[in-house]
């Protein structure tokens, strides 16, 4: 195949740039600006073990297609088994490479279904510019390109040190249970082999929901690894503070938050201690329990002021919608589904307290693309404390993108964003994603151009922002 059609097929040059030549060459002198600048990837979900290991990823399907919820929804939605596609009782399984051929022929025969999604954007540009595959994805090639991307992962060049200097990530956050001892954190901050920054999040989320039947055990355990008597309210505040500043000073910069909706109403005391006994003993009603969750997000900011973590929410998804397939294979398997979620009301109790000091960056992202203009915007707009999050998860995609930059700029500007977050567990995308942001931003900044909105060299200062400055200052780096 020639070099025109790898480019017309895989990755043109000028992918997701405007059309217009005269704006796209704005866009491409915009976007050459910022296309070599390392990369902040401040809300990831790559397990830090793979850096402290360095071990050779096991097989192309484990690696690129397995732990990818995008991916198997789609192919499960046109009828593939998720046990074919590398899934068990418990999540991935360890593939032998019949599996895995079995589930990389699965996803190449299928390859068709990704047109027109950011999935098949992220599988192109990383096919061609990570393993220089000149070929479209088909079910003729499945075994050719195994065999190749197989033989690339056995080379020094593809262990996950190498690929995470070669993808020229600056700083890397995780995810992180709040009973995780975070050795693997330790390990890599005291190896001086590694010259790259990977931090901690504090993701509590399981802790803060007494509805959940393990919520007893949890508080238990939570209270176990901070050496603090769970037994009492007082003692759980206490707990999951200990627990925040062991991830602080090992060198997290942020909590993570996802639940149903945004209530941040606090209870009194006496209340919140009645609630919590309740629940200690199984006893919450569900009300209660709702109650309690969102008098904690507003605990959750009340500490994030003392101890200075960036607070990052990401609400409006009913998790394992298909309660069939979370029986079988568990979570995150593709069956998370958006609701809507109302913000201004919701927030209003912790902006009352906590919108305008100065030691709290909150951060909020959304599924639901109505609320970008309505309310996220305006909110950005005033208090000091929030920040408007990049498209996420679903809407983490070209048109989902621009829609926000339209809808959220003429409010709050670029400044009161978050910068892009890539959010995901595919190690390999991570360049492709955030090249993908730095198109977009490029592209949109260029029609301001274009239409003199802005100069060439305001555009250029803001499109260095959005990749350096903007990322860096919201999460504390």
């Amino acid at each position: 195949m020639s070099d025109d059609a790898h480019d017309s097929m895989l990755a043109h040059p000028d992918r997701l740039l405007p059309a217009d030549p005269a704006v796209r060459d704005v866009a491409r002198r915009l976007y050459a600006s910022t296309k070599d600048l390392p990369i902040i990837s401040p809300h990831s979900h790559v397990p830090p073990a793979w850096l402290v290991d360095d071990e050779p990823f096991p097989d192309p399907a484990s690696l690129l297609l397995v732990p990818d919820h995008y991916v198997l929804r789609l192919l499960h939605a046109n009828g593939a088994e998720l046990s074919d596609l590398g899934r068990g009782p418990n999540g991935p399984l360890e593939l032998d490479e019949a599996a895995a051929r079995k589930a990389w022929r699965i996803l190449f025969e299928n390859y068709h279904l990704f047109r027109g999604t950011p999935v098949k954007y992220w599988f192109d540009t990383t096919f061609a510019d990570v393993f220089g595959i000149t070929e479209a994805p088909s079910a003729a090639n499945a075994d050719a390109v195994y065999d190749q991307v197989a033989e690339a992962l056995t080379t020094p060049e593809f262990r996950p040190r190498a690929l995470f200097e070669r993808f020229g990530i600056e700083v890397l956050a995780t995810t992180d249970d709040p009973l995780d001892d975070l050795a693997a954190h330790r390990a890599l901050a005291a190896d001086p082999t590694f010259t790259g920054r990977v931090v901690p999040t504090f993701r509590p989320d399981r802790f803060l929901e007494p509805a959940r039947g393990d919520w007893p055990d949890l508080v238990r355990r939570l209270g176990e690894s901070a050496d603090t008597d769970t037994g009492t309210y007082a003692g759980y505040v206490a707990a999951l503070e200990a627990r925040r500043r062991y991830f602080r000073d090992n060198g997290a910069v942020s909590s993570d938050h996802s639940h149903l909706d945004l209530g941040t109403e606090p209870l009194a005391t006496p209340d919140a201690e009645r609630i919590y006994a309740a629940a200690l003993r199984g006893e919450a009603t569900t009300d209660e329990a709702t109650a309690f969750r969102r008098h904690m997000m507003s605990e959750t900011a009340r500490m994030a002021t003392e101890d200075g973590l960036v607070m990052t929410l990401h609400p409006g998804v009913r998790r394992d919608h298909d309660v069939d397939n979370l029986a079988r294979y568990g979570h995150d398997v593709g069956s998370d589904i958006p609701v809507s979620v109302e913000v201004t009301d919701s927030l209003r109790p912790l902006l009352g307290r906590y919108g305008n000091h100065p030691d709290l960056h909150l951060v909020l992202f959304t599924i639901d693309e109505t609320v970008f203009s309505r309310e996220i915007a305006p909110l950005a707009g005033f208090y000091r404390s929030f920040y408007a999050g990049v498209p996420w998860w679903f809407i983490d995609a070209p048109e989902a993108i621009r829609r926000f930059r339209g809808a959220v700029t003429e409010t709050a500007g670029f400044y009161r964003t978050s910068g892009f977050i890539d959010d995901t567990r595919a190690f390999l995308s991570i360049p492709t994603r955030h090249d993908m942001s730095r198109r977009l931003d490029a592209a949109y900044l260029a029609e301001l151009v274009s239409t003199h909105r802005l100069t060439e060299e305001e555009a250029a200062a803001t499109a260095l922002d959005l990749v350096t400055t903007i990322p860096k200052k919201v999460f504390k780096l």
